[in-house]
């Protein structure tokens, strides 16, 4: 049987301001940090997580071009701008229009080195539909993305989205 200490904080983005805070069982910091690099990796996650508002997507700001396609998938590239920061969000579909992937170039320094673009992105494994919005509710995430490495040590971040509330 593993166990596991709980490590609990956010990595957010308030007013345009990045910052990050993880405590060990919710009391111990075990890590913070702040300043214009975690700023712009927060923007990053932010674009990322544009698929849960698919209507930034439909915006006169966001321009689309058809990537490549085969029988089995169709890619898309999508260019917007969110805090500033030009993002390139990558989606693969499957035949009947399901998100499959996405992939972006996210600001980071996932091995503790200088901050740099690194391939951010995951698989959207099923989806579902909320207050009109068709959005993924079951997503594996990380670095690395479309590389070897996003299984073996990229990938930080599972989600089961059960409702979503739009207002």
């Amino acid at each position: 049987m593993n166990s596991f200490l709980p490590i609990v904080g956010s990595d957010r983005i308030i007013d345009g301001i990045g910052a990050m805070q993880w405590k060990l069982l919710g009391l111990f910091p075990v890590m913070t940090a702040s300043g214009s690099d975690i700023t712009r990796s927060a923007v990053g996650r932010l674009q990322a997580e544009s698929v849960w508002l698919p209507s930034v997507f439909c915006s006169d700001g966001v321009s689309w071009t058809s990537t490549d396609s085969s029988p089995l998938n169709f890619s898309l590239h999508s260019s917007f701008v969110v805090q500033g920061e030009r993002a390139e969000l990558d989606f693969t579909q499957d035949q009947t229009g399901r998100l499959k992937t996405c992939k972006l170039p996210r600001w980071g320094n996932p091995e503790g080195a200088d901050f740099d673009y690194v391939d951010f992105g995951g698989i959207l494994e099923e989806e579902g539909t909320f207050c009109g919005y068709t959005i993924p509710t079951r997503l594996r995430i990380g670095w690395y993305f479309g590389t070897e490495r996003f299984e073996s040590e990229g990938e930080f971040f599972r989600a089961t989205i059960d409702d979503a509330i739009y207002r």
